[in-house]
């Protein structure tokens, strides 16, 4: 339970946090339209709210608990979906972004429906709306209640019901509210989460009679090598399920194959993350918000990941035997008890810092995805059946509806989760069934004039039956992420044999494409060198 300094210190988020919102909402203006200020805060997030906004929203539950569950049960390697994140958001930055503000593109099935039809835009916007809600709202909610259970001792039903409150509050005031907030969430994270790492290194080096945190770091180094590598091969580390950790990230795939779709489709594909940017009242400003993020995602393992492997450590050490105790459920281990109980020894005063950090990021996290929700219901599903006529008002009305539908949806769907043994390695699995054909049909559509609207609707049919198929019969002893890699090949190579079949006169260039839009700053260069040279040291030292 939190003593009464811990309840201080996080009633005293809910204040600064909420009233920051109201004060952003009262005095925040758009000069655009009513949707375009309620769904995107048109022009008026700055490059360093966009880039706080990114982390806010992708930094949540499914990291915090997920993460640092997969941090437990494989260690380090987990951190290539950060560090590799880092990469992708330069490529984003660089080559999807111009493209979208060139051509006004405010909603990935609204790139859909210009490139192609409103046929494969509709397809799209189901799918996505369905996987935000069903996988992603659902375990974030399910991942939150888990850790308020696990340190104040409340209920899961109702751990849950309160995120969701708190998530509608914010989620109400639209994304200059969402945006402006999610900054303050952003440095009460990484503080939060900074000082989580230092005390759980703190508790490492005390079981071995040291009294500094990096002696607990360079004990973890030398008790559990095999948790600090960066690319695994078959056989070399064995889960606590007793499964093998190649299957979640097999070796050169990671570098060089599957993770590269599921990075470019979330970082470039993805409404929840390019909404952020899309609103910019510039390229430049999109770009170094995006750039700023890339920079962020450098430290976000400290954060996330090395916790969990602080608390493998302690867990197989055994000397706290409360938390060894809390790992079990009946004689199995649950990784993603790693951070809650983390979080639940911590000393008093420390513990509501960590579990504000830990709300904010959650809250953000929701708060961000159901106004994508919201945004995809409204202007591409909604308005595309009822035409212009419809009116703004009547659109931001629908999209506030959303936001609580979807929530009340997540929060009644989340307890049933109880069972999963790794939230994390779960959402990207099951996102993983429409990931490459969103990535394939994105790259066709921009980098392609031949590509036909019935390719791109094959295209987005066949993925999901690739996905089920490969993951049922063929490939259902692969890893997920080879059979990721697989499913993209087989989708581009349908689209391409349906173009080839179909129309063979067909053009389309309603995308601007051209050289001139990828240009960037000397100093966007500069960092991007930067993040790249940190990012080879660390896998030539990590290998």
């Amino acid at each position: 339970m939190l003593a009464w300094i811990d309840q201080i210190i996080y009633l005293l988020y809910f204040i600064v946090v909420g009233g920051y919102g109201y004060y952003v909402y009262r005095r925040k203006h758009s000069s655009g339209s009513l949707t375009h200020d309620y769904f995107l805060a048109e022009g008026s997030l700055s490059w360093w709210a966009i880039g706080a906004s990114i982390i806010a929203s992708n930094i949540s539950a499914e990291q915090f608990i997920g993460m640092s569950g997969s941090g437990f049960a494989l260690g380090l390697v987990i951190a290539s979906y950060e560090w590799m994140a880092a990469i992708g958001l330069i490529i984003v930055a660089v080559v999807f972004l111009p493209i979208y503000l060139k051509n006004k593109i405010f909603t990935m099935p609204g790139f859909l429906r210009k490139r192609f039809d409103p046929r494969v835009s509709m397809v799209m916007a189901v799918f996505w709306v369905l996987v935000y809600v069903f996988v992603n709202l659902t375990s974030i909610l399910y991942l939150g209640g888990l850790a308020i259970q696990s340190i104040a001792g409340i209920p899961m039903v109702v751990a849950v019901w309160l995120l969701t409150a708190l998530a509608l509050i914010i989620a109400l005031g639209g994304m200059k509210v969402i945006g402006y907030t999610d900054v303050i969430q952003v440095v009460l994270l990484i503080i939060g989460g900074l000082t989580t790492t230092y005390i759980a290194l703190d508790l490492v080096a005390h079981t071995k009679g040291m009294g500094h945190w990096l002696d607990g770091l360079l004990i973890l180094k030398t008790e559990v090598p095999q948790h600090f590598h960066l690319f695994i091969q078959k056989g070399q580390l064995i889960k606590p399920d007793g499964t093998d950790a190649y299957m979640d990230l097999p070796g050169w795939s990671v570098l060089l194959g599957g993770m590269w779709v599921i990075n470019l489709s979330y970082w470039g594909c993805n409404q929840y993350i390019t909404q952020r940017a899309l609103g910019a009242k510039n390229l430049k400003t999109a770009q170094n918000g995006m750039l700023f993020a890339a920079v962020m995602k450098l430290f976000m393992p400290l954060i996330v990941v090395l916790p969990g492997i602080a608390a493998y450590y302690l867990y197989k050490e055994g000397s706290n035997l409360r938390f060894a105790q809390g790992m079990l459920e009946g004689s199995t281990v649950k990784p993603d008890k790693a951070y809650p109980l983390l979080l639940s020894i911590l000393p008093t005063g420390f513990k509501g810092l960590a579990f504000a950090a830990l709300t904010a990021a959650i809250v953000a996290s929701l708060a961000g995805k159901v106004n994508s929700i919201a945004t995809i219901v409204s202007l591409d599903i909604y308005k595309n059946i009822k035409g212009d006529a419809v009116s703004d008002t009547a659109l931001v009305k629908l999209g506030k509806v959303t936001v609580l539908i979807a929530l009340v949806i997540g929060a009644s769907l989340a307890p049933l989760l109880q069972h999963l043994d790794q939230g994390f390695q779960f959402i990207q699995e099951f996102t993983g069934f429409i990931t490459p054909g969103v990535l394939a049909i994105f790259l066709m559509g921009i980098f392609t004039t031949w590509t036909t609207p019935n390719a791109a609707f094959a295209g987005a049919i066949s993925t999901f039956v690739y996905s089920l198929l490969f993951k049922n019969f063929w490939l259902d002893q692969s890893p997920f992420m080879n059979r990721i890699l697989v499913v993209f090949i087989c989708t581009v190579a349908t689209m391409v044999l349906v173009s080839l079949l179909g129309n063979r006169n067909y053009r389309n260039d309603t995308v601007i494409v051209n050289r001139n839009l990828f240009v960037t700053s000397s100093g966007f260069k500069l960092v991007s060198l930067f993040i790249l040279g940190i990012l080879v040291a660390l896998y030539v030292f990590l290998w």
